[in-house]
């Protein structure tokens, strides 16, 4: 596991660290401002003043919440790809495509050679730092992703392209640890896309990561992980932050058959849900992680980006995730050695069996009096 990678850096977190996976929703002045901006109504400078305002709205939201380690919200983002490719050499915007439900976004187009532009996200990073003592994760899109969701006329073939893609994302990484980022997310949604296709993705983030000294988080989510587990975990990142409510936690299915070896990040609340999960199924969704992650090397947090909720919806989620997380560490910390990898029995199901012999109990007096009668 990697308490000891974060030690090292000067990270000490508590069991279940708290995140979230880097998106926040946009507040309505800042989504009228965007538009506003697009129809050239305010300039560059009012939209980034209105852009901070919302920034260190969350970075106080989380603080107040008490997560562990926070991130900038992302509010001066669009599209997670479009954002960079917006800004990077060698591509240009192409025409709206439908990323799922009613959401569109421009898929870019490699036309020419990509290559670093300079610091893409460190601005942000640093303000959002300058408002916490708590760690703020670095958030970048990976070159798989980059190079999937979007149209090659320029290299030969994907690899060639994803390739050249990790060269530029591996200098903003260079920089965002020379500021001072100790932990660093990048996000791989496409990783499970094209089964095929997973050495060289893995040879990707290997020229992203190697010899980097930060701790490494990669997001995959709503993939067919079933065709690239076990091997994805030869991905050298040190946490996998992965979807797992809205699938139902199938994946612990998967994880029962071959053991998780990483350090992984689960999802406990279904980020593409109104409805505000109750502390109580996020503490038997986490007890059922317990049963195939040590307690030291997990940590929890949605599914995904929260950015599709509202601002209500956002913050509900989060206080219930970590009201929930609050009481199973106090259980642990309770628990005998021996009994806290089966900590889930007393602290969340065993409520439920009471429930049900209760009702058992009730049914058998009802059916004693019915026999009276």
């Amino acid at each position: 596991m990697s308490r000891a990678k974060l030690e090292k850096l000067g990270l000490t977190l508590p069991l279940l660290p708290t995140s979230t996976v880097g998106s926040f929703p946009k507040p309505d002045y800042l989504l009228q401002a965007r538009a506003r901006f697009a129809r050239k109504e305010i300039t560059q400078k009012e939209l980034e003043a209105l852009e901070r305002k919302a920034t260190e709205f969350w970075v106080q939201q989380q603080e107040e919440i008490g997560l562990d380690v926070l991130v900038d919200g992302e509010q001066y983002r669009g599209d997670m790809v479009a954002y960079f490719a917006d800004i990077m050499p060698g591509f240009r915007m192409g025409g709206l495509v439908r990323s799922y439900g009613n959401r569109y976004y421009h898929k870019p187009i490699i036309a020419g050679e990509i290559r670093w532009p300079g610091p893409m996200t460190v601005k942000w990073w640093k303000f959002a730092q300058g408002l916490t003592s708590k760690p703020i994760k670095g958030m970048l899109t990976g070159p798989y992703t980059i190079m999937d969701w979007s149209f090659n006329d320029y290299y030969p073939d994907r690899k060639s392209a994803c390739l050249a893609l990790a060269g530029a994302i591996r200098k903003e990484v260079e920089t965002l640890v020379e500021a001072g980022a100790k932990v660093i997310q990048i996000d791989e949604p496409a990783l499970s896309v094209r089964p095929e296709e997973l050495p060289f993705a893995i040879e990707a983030m290997q020229m992203v990561t190697d010899g980097v000294p930060a701790y490494f988080i990669t997001h995959i989510c709503y993939g067919a992980f079933e065709f690239i587990y076990p091997r994805m975990l030869r991905f050298p990142v040190h946490n996998f932050d992965l979807e797992m409510s809205n699938s139902g936690l199938d994946l612990i299915g998967l994880f029962k058959k071959h053991p998780f070896n990483k350090d992984l990040s689960f999802g406990v609340l279904d980020v593409h849900s109104h409805k505000i999960e109750s502390p109580m199924l996020v503490k038997e969704r986490i007890a059922k992680a317990l049963q195939v992650i040590p307690k030291e090397a997990l940590w929890v947090d949605p599914d995904c980006g929260l950015k599709t909720r509202t601002v209500e919806e956002a913050q509900g989620k989060l206080r219930s995730m970590m009201a929930a997380v609050k009481e199973i560490r106090q259980a642990l910390d309770k628990a005998p050695k021996r009994k806290q990898r089966r900590i889930e029995v007393g602290s969340v199901v065993k409520k439920r069996r009471k429930k049900i012999r209760k009702h058992k109990y009730k049914k058998m007096r009802r059916r004693m009096r019915h026999k009276k009668k």
